[in-house]
């Protein structure tokens, strides 16, 4: 499992799950179709390192830290 600080722009992983911290943040994540064996391309990275943009499923997602945090990855080679 990693975290979004060992991903660089291009990377490609699988969300595993959810982290426990904030049940309202991950019913947003489900809204916004980031379910559990979902792959995505981290696209790019804010100055600051927030947001991060993601592409998934074939469109593009801005994401904050505190809101990318809760999910699980998996890194895929």
């Amino acid at each position: 499992m990693i975290n979004w600080s060992d991903l660089k722009t291009g990377d490609s992983a699988r969300i595993v799950g959810y982290t426990e911290d904030n049940i309202s943040y991950r019913k947003k994540m489900l809204s916004m179709g980031l379910l559990p064996g979902t792959i995505f391309i981290l696209k790019r990275i804010a100055p600051l390192g927030d947001p991060v943009e993601i592409e998934i499923r074939g469109f593009s997602l801005v994401l904050r830290k505190k809101e990318a945090k809760i999910l699980v990855l998996e890194r895929i080679e």
